[in-house]
């Protein structure tokens, strides 16, 4: 009888599978057919192999920078750097978070024990959001009964969601409650620290929090995987200071004051960045576009927006023409009508004869052959990979990059406004310090494109 089940079984199982593929082998079909999505302001740098590293006579800068030809594999870069407002929006969201999760936090304790209809319940439309279960699925009861959520049970609040249907008020002659008072007075600096009759908010307070998976050690390890998560938890406005701390016996204190609050400088480069801060915002800026794509129920899931690594920035500065000093070839940093090709410090003390003293909008001079702006000068940028006399020596030929969590010192590419025309070359590099925060130091956010086939 037992016999009898399995054959019946097994001719199931062929009448099944062999309806539409006839016995043969297809292969898993994907429900709908991939197509590469190209981010918005970003552009596709299509991969190929190159020679990274000095060319020329420098021999001092070929030490830890020789020649020799490396492979990249495509990708997506911004191409611009950057922005003040780019950056502002990561920083707006991560101070709404704060103070919608305090919000929902006082609504709780203040609302216990009253009914949702209750007219005494203070701070209506701020309390956590609840899911329903009157026709819940049994996936959606089971989360809820063993995890107490659907959200990210890493979160402050077990990923309880919070309400950002209800905007916020910020006019303190508007605030609807004292319990609203409380709140946000809490997020404000003390009134012992303020001046001129104003009350700015408490930066120190604005810290993101995230978790990532350190893959390559575990894969290494083989362990458990809990071991390799790692918390990281950072205060993300960006350090205003640097504008006075850089530079002794020199007035900055404008830049210090507007350059990041004010509008006039909202497309200029973000600078006063962390290497920690730009893979923060990298990592917000993933976690922003899969939030998204998960509300239109797309179960695919976005490539990390990353730094790239030091292979992958000059691959990309290098727009396509191999042996050029600058992005846009070279030898010169003038046009032929004598016109300068970037913003960086072209004489000793005159910063401002290339028509900027400090930095430019993000979208100035040409773009190079790959359509991204400012590859050299303007500011220096983040890379992913450590520094290391011999790191080129120890990286392999394919997608080269070395990371060493041991090593605080970073690679960061391009040049600056206050740099000579030297560190504007595409093969020379610099580093600094990842907890360091510089006024000439930014960054721009690269992409994995899936795939090979680039049309």
């Amino acid at each position: 009888m037992k016999r009898i089940s399995i054959y019946i079984l097994l001719a199931a199982f062929v009448v099944s599978c062999g309806s539409s593929d006839k016995g043969e082998l297809v292969g898993v079909k994907a429900k709908s057919k991939w197509n590469a999505e190209k981010p918005y302001g970003m552009t596709l740098i299509p991969g190929g192999s190159f020679t990274m590293g000095k060319q020329d006579e420098d021999m001092a800068g070929a030490l830890n920078t020789p020649s020799r030809t490396v492979t990249v594999k495509p990708f997506y870069m911004d191409e611009t750097e950057i922005s003040n407002s780019e950056y502002k929006e990561f920083v707006y969201w991560v101070r709404d978070s704060i103070v919608r999760s305090r919000l929902a936090e006082e609504a709780d304790f203040m609302n216990a024990g009253l009914e949702l209809e209750d007219p005494g319940r203070k701070l209506a439309g701020y309390e956590y959001k609840d899911i329903d279960t009157t026709d819940a699925s049994p996936y959606v009861k089971y989360m809820l009964e063993m995890y107490g959520s659907l959200g990210n049970v890493n979160s402050p609040s077990m990923g309880r969601a919070l309400n950002w249907d209800e905007d916020l008020v910020w006019n303190p002659e508007d605030f609807p409650d004292e319990s609203y008072v409380y709140v946000m007075d809490s997020l404000y600096i003390s009134m012992s620290n303020s001046f001129d009759g104003r009350r700015l908010i408490d930066t120190e307070q604005l810290e993101y929090r995230y978790y990532w998976l350190d893959i390559e050690n575990a894969a290494k390890d083989k362990g458990n995987r809990h071991n390799y998560i790692k918390e990281e938890v950072l205060q993300v406005y960006p350090d205003t200071t640097v504008w006075v701390k850089d530079y002794n016996y020199s007035y900055n204190d404008p830049m210090h004051q507007d350059y990041f609050y004010h509008q006039a400088y909202q497309d200029y480069p973000v600078v006063g960045v962390s290497w920690g801060q730009a893979n923060a915002f990298c990592n917000w800026r993933t976690q922003k576009k899969n939030n998204y794509l998960r509300g239109k129920k797309n179960v695919t899931r976005a490539p990390d927006y990353r730094l790239a690594s030091e292979a992958e920035w000059e691959y990309a500065a290098r727009g396509g023409l191999d042996f050029g000093n600058y992005p846009w070839g070279g030898p010169y940093t003038t046009s032929d009508r004598g016109c300068f090709l970037a913003n960086f410090k072209p004489t000793r003390g005159d910063y401002a004869v290339d028509g900027a003293l400090y930095t430019v909008e993000v979208q100035s001079y040409n773009a190079n052959d790959y359509g991204l702006y400012n590859m050299a000068g303007n500011v220096s940028e983040w890379t992913n990979s450590v520094y290391g006399e011999s790191t080129y020596y120890l990286s392999s030929t394919m997608n080269p990059n070395v990371t060493d969590k041991e090593n605080k010192r970073k690679v960061i590419r391009g040049g600056s406004w206050k740099d000579v025309a030297y560190f504007l070359e595409v093969s020379s590099r610099d580093f600094e310090y990842a907890d360091s925060a510089r006024s000439y130091i930014g960054f721009r956010t690269v992409h994995d494109y899936l795939g090979t086939n680039i049309k």
